[in-house]
């Protein structure tokens, strides 16, 4: 890993109808719309479930590193997300997000360890850090057949 600070530069650029395209040095072209609750068209990323995929996406990631760290061996993870978006304190925001995270494992693995592993990747992540939602996890540790 790099030093601190990181500095992460996004485009957005739009026309007063239609998608919004997100861009960043190096990668896709990402199109962006409002989500159908917000009047938008559907079948599009929006800001909404850009930012829920995000805490999903580094839950993951940072389960990679402390497992490495660990000497955890895994087979897969999927992190499913249901994030709460509601008024709270005068505002719309995201209030909560739940995350279940599905571990699967090679036989033999202590599955003490691998749930401290999941409870530590929720407590490091840094997306998760970066907001003020409160967040659930559940944790499921399976052995690979």
């Amino acid at each position: 890993m790099q030093g601190l600070a990181h500095n992460y530069a996004v485009t957005a650029a739009g026309a007063p109808d239609g998608d919004v395209a997100l861009s960043a040095d190096g990668v896709a072209t990402l199109p962006s719309a409002p989500p159908v609750e917000f009047g938008g068209p559907g079948g599009r990323w929006s800001p909404e479930s850009l930012l829920v995929a995000s805490v999903a996406d580094c839950f993951v990631l940072t389960f990679r590193g402390i497992a490495r760290a660990s000497q955890l061996p895994w087979t897969s993870l999927e992190c499913a997300v249901d994030g709460t978006l509601d008024r709270a304190d005068g505002s719309t925001k995201f209030t909560a997000f739940k995350l279940h995270a599905r571990l699967v494992t090679p036989q033999g693995v202590d599955a003490v360890k691998a749930t401290r592993c999941l409870e530590k990747a929720e407590a490091s992540c840094l997306i998760i850090n970066s907001l003020s939602a409160q967040t659930h996890l559940t944790t499921e540790v399976a052995v690979a057949p």
